[in-house]
């Protein structure tokens, strides 16, 4: 029992750890809030028409800003559907295989009709040990929350979560107003920055605010702009952090823009048509390959009514829609709205391997 109890404190030390960037970032946000609010806007701007205006755009940018690093935070990540999850039978017959050529076997059976297309370097199906399931594609083991993770794309320590599937949209608006903020902090306080070493500003408490305000600001803008330009080429060419460091592998070989399916499209697979909506299931996806997989089918479609993913990975409007990917133009819209209309809500429920 003892080393059952000390395992537990460990794992409840590690959780609690894991939230001091959080936490850090919660207070230099709310330092900022009284910083802008009381200490710029109340006590140091005179004319009562600037004051109103900075305050009411502020407030905006800033409600959407905690909004959106609330939802990446608690947005759970999602895993595999319970079909891709083994049986208790096919974990003991697999076990008991000592050669991995019989493993794979066993294996590529249990994928036959599963819309799995990505392989290992080896060119083996994707299995994870730990969480005894296949991979489908996208989908890596996090270290950190010990788990698979659906689409995933890195663990975040700033908001305690890994960033997938379930949450990348709101990553990524995350990423927008977090830049927003800064910016619009940097601009109105530029000119009361500028006061502040012209002696233009009243001796106060307020002069050091104003000034570690700009400062801090300044230095997050250049750095949220770096990484909000990155993640936007991402989004542009369908890949995920993990796949731009190590592309997909499929049975055909390395493909780098094995999902990429134009950027219009590309870009309304991450945050659908509507609000509330992104495209697919997690576990399947579109891709510019076709037939390249003689063990399947044909290229993976989106989601279908009833079911998580398809029960062919491949219907006739997919396969004239994919199959001409290659020359794909924002005007070809028809085969696209057939994908559209099959959107999925978005569920709220690291390390590649």
């Amino acid at each position: 029992m003892a080393p059952s109890g000390s395992h537990s404190m460990k794992k409840g030390c590690q959780r609690v750890l894991y939230w001091i960037p959080v936490l850090f970032i919660a207070l230099i946000v709310a330092w900022s809030y009284y910083a802008y609010v009381l200490q710029l806007c109340i006590e140091s701007i005179e004319d009562t028409g600037e004051k109103v205006v900075y305050l009411l755009v502020y407030h905006v940018i800033f409600i959407m800003f905690v909004w959106t690093y609330w939802q990446t935070i608690f947005t759970k990540p999602m895993n595999p559907l319970k079909e891709f999850q083994m049986s208790h039978s096919d974990k003991e017959l697999l076990q008991r295989e000592d050669r991995g050529e019989s493993q794979q076997e066993i294996l590529r059976r249990l994928a036959k009709d599963l819309p799995i297309y990505s392989r290992t370097n080896s060119g083996a199906i994707r299995f994870c040990d730990r969480c005894q399931l296949l991979k489908p594609d996208r989908c890596h083991h996090c270290s950190v929350c010990d788990k698979c993770i659906l689409k995933m794309d890195h663990h975040c320590p700033w908001v305690n979560n890994c960033v997938g599937f379930s949450n990348y949209k709101f990553f990524m608006l995350f990423l927008a107003y977090s830049l927003l903020y800064c910016l619009f902090i940097t601009a109105t306080d530029l000119q009361y920055f500028i006061k502040f070493w012209t002696n233009g500003l009243p001796d106060t408490q307020a002069k050091f605010h104003i000034l570690f305000l700009f400062f801090s600001a300044s230095m997050f803008s250049v750095s949220l702009a770096s990484l909000f330009t990155y993640h936007c080429w991402l989004v542009c060419k369908n890949r995920s952090t993990l796949e731009a460091v190590r592309s997909p592998v499929f049975r055909h070989g390395t493909d780098k823009n094995g999902f990429s399916l134009g950027v219009s499209k590309n870009f309304r697979q991450v945050f659908g048509d509507e609000a509330k909506y992104c495209l697919g299931d997690g576990c399947s996806f579109p891709t510019c390959l076709v037939n390249l997989d003689p063990e399947q089918p044909s290229s993976p479609s989106g989601s279908i009514p009833g079911r998580h993913f398809p029960s062919k990975p491949l219907r006739d409007s997919q396969s004239r829609l994919l199959i001409s990917a290659p020359s794909w133009t924002e005007t070809d819209t028809e085969p696209t709205s057939r994908i559209l209309k099959k959107a999925m809500p978005v569920s709220k429920e690291s390390e590649p391997a």
